[in-house]
């Protein structure tokens, strides 16, 4: 597909794409979007058709064949491994004789982390916002996709698509901000009192009860190393009973491919290591991803998903601190609620007001859950994040 300025492909594998245009385009900040993740889930097998992720991106490129736009979509027959639900959506659309799948999805696969979805080379041009948008309903024709949904986008998008029908649906997570701390006792000069003690004592039982905790960047670690994170993440999903969507192949990347986006917290009793947090970072921000252990060891999970990965980033004057989805406990840790967004577009217009009207809600609904939060923040009110 082509006009006078831009041709339009349809990739199927993103190794087809020149890695350094593609992160041309990307946030500096932002690991998932990357090239390297991107083909990493797909070498690994971790996303493809036999998954029911179909990479289906969108390239756009100028007249001498630079990318100049890009939007990471995949076409889906299932809800699984999105974090923003939409199953009673798809529960109801069924029940009313409308098939909701397949649908095309705009996210990064198994990753609640907020990031552009539409890559544009000038953000603010609306033309190259309208190709992509053909784009997605070219492709909906052909694979008779009943709809289109952009996850975890920044607000941003919103003034971008909802004139062009979008929904705009609100959800939230807890996220930690730094603003100018010098160390992690800094860091807890701005909790209250008690909330202050509690988490000293937390650290203290927890360090106390292995021998050994320190990161790893992934140029450090062994292949020994990627199996057993590995071996960990199977555990964790096993214990909540949940899907593995990442194979194996996809661990072994993470010293090679993988290896500037990865950093990893280990935590080692007895010689041997008992359990790991697994943090992909870039930039100014990094995000908490996968925990796993051996045996369980009091307060050690909050230590390594939250209070080391907090500590590093002070260290290293990073910015930004995204544990994963859901979670209040994580509020008592020092991490604040955060709105996320999504965006959808669904061809059935009866279903597309339903859900118009469902997302208006349920955004009232959120607002006065955030509200009711921050009443309960570990932190002083005058303090700064």
């Amino acid at each position: 597909m082509h006009n006078s300025q831009h041709n339009l492909e349809i990739i199927e594998d993103i190794q087809e794409l020149n890695s350094d245009d593609w992160d041309r385009l990307c946030s500096l900040n932002d690991p998932f979007i990357s090239h390297a993740f991107l083909s990493s889930l797909e070498q690994s097998h971790s996303v493809g058709r036999s998954t029911g992720w179909l990479p289906l991106h969108i390239a756009i490129k100028d007249q001498e064949g630079l990318l100049i736009a890009a939007l990471p979509l995949y076409l889906k027959n299932h809800s699984y491994g999105e974090y923003i639900f939409d199953w009673s959506w798809a529960d109801a659309s069924e029940r009313a004789g409308i098939t909701y799948y397949p649908k095309l999805v705009s996210a990064i696969p198994f990753t609640p982390a907020s990031g552009d979805r539409m890559l544009l080379s000038q953000p603010d041009n609306t033309e190259l916002v309208d190709a992509l948008w053909q784009g997605c309903r070219s492709i909906m024709e052909a694979t008779k996709a009943s709809s289109v949904h952009l996850l975890f986008t920044p607000e941003s998008h919103q003034a971008q698509l909802c004139p062009k029908g979008f929904i705009a649906r609100q959800s939230s997570q807890f996220h930690w901000n730094n603003s100018g701390l010098e160390s992690f006792d800094h860091w807890l000069s701005l909790f209250k009192s008690k909330a202050r003690k509690n988490i000293r004592a937390e650290r203290r039982r927890a360090q106390a009860n292995v021998d050994k905790i320190y990161w790893l960047t992934g140029a450090e670690l062994t292949s020994k190393h990627c199996e057993t994170i590995w071996t960990f993440y199977i555990n964790t999903t096993n214990r909540k009973r949940g899907q593995p969507y990442l194979t194996r192949e996809f661990f072994a990347q993470l010293n090679q491919g993988l290896a500037d986006l990865t950093f990893v917290c280990f935590a080692e009793k007895d010689g041997e290591i008992v359990a790991s947090s697994l943090c992909f970072q870039k930039g100014k921000h990094l995000y908490g991803r996968y925990w796993g252990c051996k045996e369980t060891i009091d307060f050690l999970h909050f230590e390594l998903c939250y209070h080391q990965p907090i500590e590093l980033c002070i260290q290293k004057g990073w910015t930004k601190f995204e544990a994963g989805a859901q979670g209040d406990h994580k509020l008592k840790r020092g991490l604040l609620p955060n709105k996320t967004h999504s965006l959808h577009w669904l061809r059935h217009q009866g279903l597309h007001g339903a859900i118009d009207d469902f997302c208006k809600q349920e955004a009232s609904d959120i607002d006065r859950q955030l509200q009711a939060l921050a009443l309960h923040s570990p932190l002083k009110p005058s303090s700064p994040t």
